[in-house]
């Protein structure tokens, strides 16, 4: 069944905002996973307007004693230069050495991430940094629009899973047609099924549009989300959101996946 991955930059935003250390990314971390979550996953960037490189430190230091079983998933632009307090992607994920480095192409003064990887034409450039991660024992996944399906360079650099960028599926969910973006990411999907890479799968997912996905692309090992999940955790909290999300995944595998 497809694992949640619970992103918790949202935690780090709303601490960095007032100054000091609350809230703490690693105790909401902790909650999260007592609710019964498959993976945490964070976003560093060079700015560090949310989560920051100490934080990236804790959270792998608490999972490692706490819960050696969840995913750790850090994903990050490796192409940003490492500055003052941000060492690059590539040395925190040496100095951690999670499960999974999800590679971003995301630029400094973007929002949030937008779009996926350039593909084919940016896997030249893309390769050293795959073999270099891969080296850590570190599994890789790269972001892809989705649509995408010129995968199989990837497979060949060593890429094993690609996260389809799911922001536009959302917005046509939302618009109430679905039906050409739903079509792009399965498309993607079949695509990297066929490379033999897994499927990941994230941004602007919520509790609802999820179930849409993963009806129609029940391939996708693993959903990462974190601003709709804090969202409405605001409201309702957030173990009982975590669980009526992990509710959500059983709800769309059905009882054969389960």
């Amino acid at each position: 069944m497809t694992a949640l991955s619970v992103n918790v930059n949202k935690v780090a935003v709303m601490r960095n905002a007032r100054g000091g250390s609350l809230p703490d990314p690693v105790a909401a971390a902790a909650s999260c996973v007592g609710a019964g979550c498959q993976g945490i996953t964070v976003h560093p960037r060079p700015d560090a307007r949310h989560i920051r490189a100490d934080d990236v430190h804790r959270l792998a230091g608490w999972l490692a004693e706490h819960a050696p079983g969840i995913e750790f998933n850090i994903e990050g632009n490796p192409f940003a230069p490492a500055r003052p307090g941000y060492p690059g992607l590539l040395a925190l994920v040496e100095a951690v050495r999670p499960a999974q480095c999800t590679l971003v192409p995301d630029a400094d003064g973007q929002l949030t991430s937008d779009h996926g990887f350039s593909l084919p034409e940016q896997l030249a450039a893309l390769a050293p940094l795959v073999g270099r991660i891969r080296s850590l024992g570190t599994r890789v996944s790269i972001f892809v629009d989705a649509g995408c399906t010129a995968l199989a360079g990837a497979a060949a650099i060593g890429v094993e899973r690609v996260e389809i960028y799911t922001g536009p599926f959302a917005e046509a969910v939302a618009a109430g047609d679905a039906g050409a973006a739903l079509a792009a990411c399965r498309r993607t999907a079949d695509a990297a099924l066929a490379a033999g890479l897994g499927v990941n799968a994230g941004h602007d997912l919520d509790e609802d549009n999820l179930v849409v996905l993963l009806a129609a692309v029940p391939e996708i090992a693993e959903v990462s989300i974190g601003h709709a999940l804090f969202a409405k955790a605001l409201y309702a909290g957030l173990d009982a959101t975590v669980r009526a999300y992990l509710t959500a995944i059983a709800r769309a595998a059905g009882p054969d996946r389960r």
